[in-house]
């Protein structure tokens, strides 16, 4: 058993419960009790919401996997280079935007998925 990627699947897990809990109830039901966002955009943004639930679940159980069966090993690649792609874009836009790295903190949950899973994969 790969216990880095063991690591990142559980940090990714931990990023999924933390998204689908606190994020459904801080970001998700504010934006559908929104009165003044159209639905179209209002209800793009609640699928894109899901898409983002689902993949996250999906990277958990891709780095799950790879550690459990070396064969795998691909799997965690593609998990990790989402991992590194959502740093990496959540940094960007933080900058971008000017927002304030403590109030977006994602860039740190995708941080420690990508370092645990980058170890994962070159061990």
């Amino acid at each position: 058993m790969n216990i880095y990627l063991m690591s990142a699947a559980a940090l990714c897990a931990v990023t999924t419960f933390i998204h689908c809990y606190f994020g459904g109830k801080h970001i998700a039901a504010p934006l559908l009790r929104a009165s003044d966002i159209h639905d179209v955009p209002k209800y793009t943004n609640y699928f894109c919401w899901h898409l983002v639930s689902a993949m996250l679940a999906v990277m958990t159980l891709s780095f799950a996997w790879a550690a459990a069966v070396p064969e795998a090993i691909e799997a965690a690649i593609m998990a990790e280079a989402l991992a590194v792609t959502f740093l990496v874009w959540g940094i960007a836009l933080i900058v971008w935007k000017r927002q304030s790295f403590r109030e977006m903190p994602q860039w740190m949950l995708f941080g420690a998925v990508s370092l645990a899973g980058g170890v994962g994969i070159a061990a």
